[in-house]
């Protein structure tokens, strides 16, 4: 079975066009093989796909027929991914939000006359210092 096909039928993608794409950007690896969308992959295959940071890593059990349901997944296929890997995922997450909280968005026109506001009180404190000192 191709593996962009396979991808798809197990979901680690939404849509085939998604695997072929990211079978093309070099994101499934074959034993640090760079896999084309139309490569082969048979039962025993090990495959690295790169998908939201993180580097997954999987065993291939069996190939589907078709696209299976999400609870028969792991009939054909077996994860053996680090738990490294999602720890780090949830680092990136904190480190995120941390700048800006979640839901809040980019800056509204509110926000953004408050800031010029901030800047020109500031840069009005900042002139009003040095005559103080010259008088």
């Amino acid at each position: 079975m191709r593996v962009d096909k396979f991808l798809w039928c197990v979901r680690y993608f939404k849509t085939r066009s998604i695997a072929t794409n990211a079978c093309k950007t070099g994101k499934v690896r074959l034993e640090d093989e760079i896999l084309k969308p139309s490569k082969d992959v048979f039962p025993g295959d090990k495959l690295r796909v790169r998908k939201n940071q993180i580097n997954y890593e999987i065993e291939i059990l069996d190939l589907p027929k078709s696209r299976v349901g999400a609870k028969l997944v792991n009939i054909y296929v077996h994860d053996i991914t680090p738990k490294e890997a999602f720890e780090k995922l949830e680092l990136l997450k904190y480190s995120k939000d941390y700048y800006r909280k979640k839901g809040t968005g980019r800056p509204t026109k509110k926000d953004r006359r408050d800031i010029d506001d901030w800047f020109e009180n500031a840069e009005d404190d900042i002139k009003e210092k040095p005559d103080k000192e010259n008088e």
